[in-house]
């Protein structure tokens, strides 16, 4: 479904990615891990067009959307949950929820993802009319993760949605994650809890300074020596 190609990614003229290639198939959910800095926020932004690469191609459903801005990568499919979560604090639980239906034009089709969002995350639909920012921090992420589903995306992309979270909600959100890959969708995962991550991912990716330092299936990884001593602390 997505295929990135060697992309060089630049932030004012000095290099954060380096010719960085991987794939995402259909009903997969693929990790990519590494430590702070490593480049992987970088790449989810340059796939959903935040950033431009200098070189390289970034392909979806056979589509090469390498020089396509955000809003027409939104359009073809993907959605992006940023780091940070980023809710719209002042507006409504619901607010928030209809801003991620921009590219729905029907009410019927509203609805029917609003009801998919609340049979998810049912908190959600008990905050309905509270305002986003007096959520919990886990809350929020739920409400940024549906925002994100009522777009109906071929593609969700998460950028460490455990981040500054309590462990037992940590453990919450990553058993949001692994349902929404039980019910097929197709996942890109970015996550600071790289024993978690790998265990859930079909596979992943290791970025170290901007390169793709190993490749595999998540759970050949998560055994791999490197990862242990690195990652793991074992």
């Amino acid at each position: 479904m997505l295929k990135v190609n060697k992309i060089e990614v630049h932030y004012g003229g000095v290099p954060a990615l380096h010719e960085v290639s991987f794939e995402v198939g259909k009903g997969e959910l693929v990790a990519i891990v590494g430590a702070n800095g490593a480049g992987k926020t970088t790449t989810l932004k340059t796939v959903v067009g935040a950033l431009s690469p200098v070189s390289g191609s970034i392909e979806f459903e056979g589509v090469d959307i390498t020089e396509k801005n955000t809003a027409e990568v939104v359009r073809l499919g993907i959605t992006y949950v940023p780091e940070g979560r980023l809710i719209f604090g002042p507006l409504t639980v619901e607010e928030n929820l209809l801003l991620g239906a921009f590219t729905t034009s029907t009410k019927e089709e509203i609805e029917e993802r609003m009801d998919y969002v609340h049979h998810l995350f049912p908190i959600l639909k008990e905050r309905y009319k509270q305002r986003g920012g007096t959520l919990s921090g886990g809350e929020q992420q739920m409400l940024a993760i549906g925002r994100a589903l009522m777009s109906s995306p071929k593609l969700l992309m998460l950028d460490e949605p455990s981040l500054g979270l309590m462990p037992t909600l940590v453990t919450e959100v990553l058993e949001v994650v692994a349902r929404l890959k039980e019910k097929g969708n197709t996942i890109l995962l970015v996550e600071q809890n790289v024993r978690e991550a790998l265990e859930l991912a079909d596979r992943g990716y290791v970025l170290e300074t901007g390169r793709v330092v190993l490749e595999g299936e998540g759970k050949d990884l998560s055994r791999d020596p490197h990862i242990k001593k690195a990652y793991l602390g074992l």
